[in-house]
């Protein structure tokens, strides 16, 4: 039996805003964002005195709950901020794709009405104004020179006079609500508390060697819990510098300003790293000390360019909506190229039998159960499934593979992304990898099933590139793979569909996939 555990630390009793008050007091004049929305560089000082005055605008709007609708930048931070001082959960809404449909069923299933928003967001994205929406540019008028005097006077006095002028609580409170990625189906709503989201902020420092004088890229939307934690709420606690950008999908502008920042630490998907070594230039990447990646499988192929454009070893890390993310991570000085890492101080892992629940040893292959404090409060009303998720403190994660000898986890796939076929199961990861060995290395594929009427399942594999030789690659897989598992048909697409998070969007690609069988 393998139950991996690390010893759990004492911990802070601060709250999440309470931290960020603390370090703000602790470094005024240092610069906190670098804002490339607004092209303004905010101090500590400003961020402070910023969140306070909404913090005031926030405590007029009724209810639990406050949505959050804005992209990556001082606005979203500062709104999310002011929502936890003024006493309300912040409801972070993914805006990327079906920002109205998201924002309705943000409102519906956490039954509240404000959205704090942007008019020129928007715009951007085509989307009317839904009932409940407030904008930022229009709340700006309305802050007074008494508002900013007052605010500039608090921010004056002691760290426990500002604490205790705004929400208390305890670390069990939900700190936020976030949904999870709708990339197999319908988004379930996530509560995270202040002690789960602390115990990433307060481990991964340790993880990558971090220290305030780090530069962190905050490209990543803070409705994924990526972005949230790793791109917000760590560096911001911490006492660094964020290069706030919106668009995780402009590589060649992140190459840019990660030049010109000369930023130390940053955080992707496979999927945008891919981006980022195909619109870069050697040396665009060379002030990066720790570059993690996350929310997707890192291939070899990715890996291995950026290595060999940057001379950057990306970090794989592991880690769930659920789980605030980060489980495992590989350390700068401890690393396995392939694996997805360590499990984090204070979190205990164990593989279990997917079909008798019983504890497997070290590289048998099973589901991936773990336990901590990084673990969620639950989803928001549904009971039922928060307690087939969460049984005795053990989360399931839904996801599949091994711990080895050395205590280094090993993902092998969702096992939603285990498929029978032929009476027999098989896993698609695996099958992507594959594929994976025998296309050009600035290649991505992905591997789905569709509907086959005497086998239950037939596999097809995508792939964005030129023309190949299909029949080629099938034939050379067939080597690799049982016949069940090699796929039947492989479609050339321009680009492989994601999610606004960097994710594979797997039901986009099977509905695809599907078309183009039936054509």
């Amino acid at each position: 039996m393998l139950v991996l555990f690390a010893d759990k630390t004492k911990g802070d009793k601060m709250l999440l805003h309470h931290r960020f008050i603390e370090t703000a007091k602790a470094n005024l004049k240092k610069i906190a964002v670098y804002d490339q929305a607004t092209e303004k560089d905010l101090t500590y000082e400003r961020m402070l005195i910023a969140s306070l005055i909404l913090t005031k605008k926030f405590k007029k709007y009724t209810g639990q709950y406050l949505g959050i609708m804005v992209p990556t930048s001082a606005g979203c931070m500062l709104s999310t901020i002011g929502a936890l001082m003024a006493g309300k959960i912040p409801v972070m809404i993914n805006y990327s794709t079906g920002a109205a449909e998201n924002a309705k069923f943000a409102q519906e299933k956490c039954s509240f009405r404000t959205i704090i928003t942007s008019k020129k967001l928007l715009e951007k994205i085509n989307v009317k104004p839904i009932k409940g929406m407030v904008f930022l540019e229009d709340i700006m008028p309305t802050i007074t020179l008494f508002n900013k005097l007052a605010a500039a006077f608090k921010a004056k006095t002691s760290v426990n006079s500002i604490v205790n002028s705004v929400s208390k609580g305890s670390k069990e409170d939900v700190a936020a609500i976030l949904f999870t990625s709708g990339s197999e189906k319908e988004p379930k709503a996530v509560q995270l508390s202040h002690k789960n989201i602390l115990h990433n902020v307060d481990n991964i420092p340790e993880l990558l060697n971090c220290i305030p004088e780090d530069i962190y890229l905050g490209n990543l939307p803070l409705f994924h819990v990526f972005g949230l934690t790793v791109n917000f709420w760590h560096p911001l606690i911490m006492g660094a510098s964020i290069v706030a950008y919106p668009n995780p999908l402009d590589y060649k502008i992140i190459g840019r300003l990660v030049k010109h920042y000369k930023i130390t630490v940053m955080a992707g998907t496979p999927a945008f790293y891919y981006g980022y070594y195909k619109k870069s230039k050697p040396g665009d990447y060379a002030s990066l000390r720790a570059a993690v990646s996350g929310a997707d499988k890192l291939t070899q192929h990715i890996y291995d360019a950026f290595y060999k454009k940057h001379n950057v070893k990306i970090l794989e890390g592991y880690g769930t909506t659920e789980t605030s993310p980060a489980i495992s991570m590989n350390r700068i000085d401890k690393h396995k190229v392939g694996s997805i890492g360590l499990p984090l101080r204070g979190v205990q892992v164990k593989i279990t039998d997917r079909e008798t629940g019983e504890t497997l040893p070290a590289n048998t292959e099973g589901k991936i159960l773990v336990k901590g404090d990084l673990v969620m409060k639950g989803y928001l009303g549904d009971l039922e499934e928060t307690s087939l998720r969460i049984r005795n403190g053990w989360y399931d994660t839904g996801d599949m593979g091994i711990i080895d000898e050395d205590g280094f986890m090993w993902h092998r796939g969702r096992l939603k992304r285990f498929v029978k076929v032929g009476g027999e199961m098989v896993s698609l990861v695996r099958v992507e990898s594959v594929l994976e060995t025998l296309l050009p290395q600035d290649t991505l594929c992905c591997v789905v099933d569709v509907p086959n009427p005497s086998k239950g399942a037939e596999i097809v594999a995508a792939i964005a590139t030129s023309e190949i030789d299909k029949r080629r690659i099938i034939k050379e897989m067939a080597k690799h793979l049982p016949a069940i598992a090699v796929p039947k048909v492989i479609h050339i697409m321009d680009e492989i569909p994601l999610m606004g998070t960097g994710k594979v969007n797997f039901r986009e690609v099977e509905r695809i996939c599907r078309n183009l069988q039936s054509e």
